[in-house]
C-alpha cells in the first residue's frame, strides 16, 4: 500500500512540473525554479499518509459512516486550510479572499480521494479475509463431517462381514477360518487408507478389495452368487475415494440373494464417461428390486452415506443414481469427475 501511495505522488509531481512548464516550453526556456516550487507538496503527501492508520483506527473501532464523514470533512477542512497557509507563507502570496476558494476546495478534494482509497482497500482486504475465514470454516466442516461419514461407513461394513463369518462357522468352520484370512487382508486394506491419511485409492484396488469381498460372501451363498464382471481397462488407475464401491455390493447382496434360495446374477461396471470427465460404476442385481420412493424413504446407511460422500468431496458433480421398481432388479450408479491433476502415485494402489 505504502509503495503504491509514494508512486502516486511522484505521478503526481511528474504532472504537476510538467503543467508548471507548459508555457515556459511554448517559449522555449525552461524554469528550475518553478520545478523546485513543486515539492511544497511533499508536506501535504506526508500529512495524508497519516490517513492510512487513521482509516485502520475508524474500522476498528467500528464507527457509523455518518460519523466517518463528519470526521473526513473535519479533516478535509483543516487540511486545506493548513495547505493554503503552507503555499502563501513558501510563496508569500497576497490574493483577495475570493482567490483562495477553488485551492481549498483543490485541497479537500485531494484529502477525499485519498481518503476513499484507502477506506476502499481496507474494505477489500477486510471482505477478503472475511471470505477466506468463512471459506477455511467450510473446509474443516466437510472434513469433520467427511470423517464422521467414514467413521460410520468402516464399523458398518465390519459389522455385516463378521455377522456373516460368525453365521458361516456354525455351518461349516473350515470355510470360516478362509474366510478370516480373506477378511484380514480386506481389514488391512481398509487400514492402509485411514494410516495414508488420504482416502483416495485407485479403481483397481477398490476392484480387488471387492473380489475379497464377494469370494467371502461365495462361501456362505455358493453356487447362488454369480457375478457378472464388465469392466473397462482403461478406467483401472483412475482414483477414487476407498469404500465407494462396496457399499454397493452390499447393498445388492442384502436385498438380492440373502432374502431368496434361488440363484442370481450381479453385475459390476465401470467406464470412463463420454469426454473423460467422469467415472462411472454401477452395480446390478436382478433380484426383487424395490419402489423407488420407499427406497428414498429408508433409513439404510450404505448408499445414503456413499452419496452424502460424493456431493461432499465432488460437490454437484458427484452423483448417485437408482433405477429400480418391484420386480425389476436394482441397479446403482454413481459418478465420481476426474481430476486431471491426480497423481497415480496419490492414490493406493
Amino acid at each position: 500500500m505504502w509503495s503504491v501511495y509514494a508512486c502516486s505522488w511522484v505521478a503526481y509531481l511528474a504532472l504537476l512540473g510538467l503543467a508548471l512548464q507548459v508555457e515556459n516550453l511554448r517559449h522555449g526556456r525552461f524554469d528550475w525554479n518553478e520545478i523546485g516550487s513543486m515539492f511544497w507538496t511533499l508536506p501535504q503527501a506526508f500529512i495524508l499518509a497519516l490517513l492510512w492508520p487513521l482509516s485502520g483506527w475508524l474500522r476498528r473501532r467500528r464507527w457509523p459512516l455518518t460519523a466517518i464523514l463528519l470526521s473526513h470533512l473535519a479533516g478535509a477542512t483543516a487540511f486545506g486550510i493548513l495547505s493554503l497557509l503552507l503555499m502563501c507563507t513558501m510563496f508569500k502570496l497576497d490574493k483577495p479572499l475570493g482567490w483562495y476558494v477553488w485551492p481549498l476546495l483543490y485541497t479537500m478534494m485531494i484529502y477525499g480521494v485519498i481518503a476513499s482509497i484507502f477506506h476502499t482497500v481496507r474494505m477489500h482486504a477486510a471482505a477478503r479475509h472475511q471470505a477466506l475465514a468463512i471459506q477455511q470454516a467450510h473446509a474443516l466442516l466437510v472434513a469433520s463431517e467427511l470423517n464422521a461419514l467414514r467413521s460410520k461407513l468402516n464399523p458398518h461394513f465390519l459389522f455385516n462381514t463378521l455377522h456373516s463369518i460368525i453365521a458361516l462357522t456354525r455351518k461349516d468352520p473350515d470355510a470360516a477360518e478362509t474366510a478370516l484370512f480373506q477378511f484380514s487382508d480386506m481389514l488391512r486394506y481398509v487400514l492402509d487408507t485411514e494410516k495414508s491419511g488420504s482416502d483416495r485409492v485407485t479403481l483397481a484396488a477398490e476392484l480387488d478389495f471387492v473380489r475379497d469381498y464377494l469370494q467371502l460372501e461365495a462361501l456362505r451363498l455358493g453356487g447362488r452368487l454369480n457375478v457378472d464382471w464388465q469392466l473397462d481397462a482403461a478406467a483401472a488407475a483412475l482414483a477414487l475415494p476407498a469404500l465407494s464401491l462396496q457399499p454397493l455390493v452390499e447393498n445388492s447382496i442384502k436385498h438380492a440373494f440373502n432374502p431368496h434360495s434361488r440363484p442370481g446374477r450381479l453385475t459390476i461396471r465401470s467406464r470412463v464417461q463420454a469426454g473423460g470427465g467422469a467415472l462411472a460404476l454401477s452395480v446390478g442385481d436382478d433380484g426383487p428390486g424395490a419402489d423407488l420412493a420407499a427406497v428414498r424413504r429408508s433409513n439404510g446407511l450404505g448408499l445414503r452415506t456413499v452419496e452424502r460422500r460424493l456431493r461432499l468431496e465432488y460437490g454437484e458433480d458427484g452423483r448417485l443414481a437408482i433405477d429400480t421398481a418391484p420386480g425389476a432388479g436394482f441397479t446403482v450408479t454413481i459418478s465420481i469427475p476426474l481430476d486431471p491433476h491426480q497423481e497415480p502415485s496419490a492414490c493406493i494402489p
